[in-house]
């Protein structure tokens, strides 16, 4: 059961990931269309944008999340043994290089993993789950977010980020352009219906663009989170490390430094947020993510 969910998580990122890349092309041939008569010139703009954004936010991801989640890095396995002890075993169990340490002053337990592959990984907790998991609990989450590691669900993450970013930019430029008189340029275009209904059709694209981007990636995130659950377990051989790991960290206050651009990255939603079956939610339900593992 374990291999299936794996090969069946991996062939269902791959086809979101095929259909975020869409929608950006998609996004920028509207925003072109729209504002210069011209969706080629606006899907060349949209290439051209996301790769540049992919290509800095893979490049300086630990160093840009970190920095949005206020995490200090640990260099001394003396300022923390027990969770320094806890990464290193995962990751040789893993079979990936330690990654680096970082800390977040929060008392609401969590973690996640960032990096662009597994040689420049990292991983972040916050002080209280430190206070509140013991080692058989905290071994389960740092499997957890090796397994991300190990799985290159942290390329993907920063790759989803950075095009729901690009996104969100071309909606941006593409309404304030109109606003300022991009729109005007088409009106010797549009004396016929059928202009007018595609200059419809690219304003509503424009407009919904943003929030079928969030969607995608919600998508995404909560697709990986079952996979890495699944991938801890192989790890750790020890399925109630997690469960209990879940079930303290679910049942806590919302986290206070948690950016939230990063909430996908956690191991839980940090804002504690109850929609867990919206198309929004971040994460899947916790009681649904226990069930899998109970069935392992």
């Amino acid at each position: 059961m374990l291999f299936q969910q794996i090969e069946q998580n991996k062939r269902k990122t791959v086809f979101l990931i095929i259909g975020f890349f869409i929608l950006v092309l998609a996004l920028g041939g509207a925003v072109g269309y729209l504002n210069f008569s011209n969706a080629l010139s606006g899907i060349i703009l949209a290439a051209v944008i996301a790769l540049i954004y992919m290509g800095l936010m893979i490049a300086n991801s630990t160093k840009v999340v970190m920095g949005l989640n206020k995490g200090k890095e640990i260099t001394h396995k003396d300022q923390y043994p027990l969770l320094w002890n806890v990464v290193e075993e995962m990751a040789l169990i893993g079979r990936v290089p330690m990654p680096k340490i970082y800390v977040i002053n929060d008392p609401s337990p969590n973690a996640f993993a960032s990096g662009n592959s597994p040689d420049k990984a990292a991983v972040a907790v916050t002080t209280g789950i430190m206070e509140r998991l013991n080692r058989e609990e905290l071994e389960g989450v740092i499997a957890h977010e090796i397994s991300h590691i190990r799985n290159y669900d942290i390329r993907l993450s920063t790759i989803a980020l950075a095009l729901a970013a690009v996104i969100a930019l071309l909606a941006n430029i593409g309404t304030r352009m109109l606003w300022f008189g991009g729109g005007g340029r088409r009106k010797n275009n549009n004396n016929n219906n059928g202009g007018a209904i595609m200059m419809l059709i690219s304003l509503a694209f424009i407009i919904l663009a943003p929030l079928a981007a969030a969607m995608v990636q919600m998508a995404l995130s909560r697709n990986r989170e079952y996979l890495a659950d699944a991938s801890a377990v192989e790890l750790t051989r020890n399925p109630q490390g997690l469960i209990s790991a879940l079930t303290k960290i679910s049942d806590s206050p919302p986290m206070q430094q948690a950016d939230p651009t990063s909430a996908a990255l956690y191991i839980e939603n940090p804002f504690k947020k109850k929609k867990s079956n919206s198309l929004l939610a971040t994460h899947p339900p916790i009681e649904a993510r226990i069930e899998r593992l109970q069935a392992m």
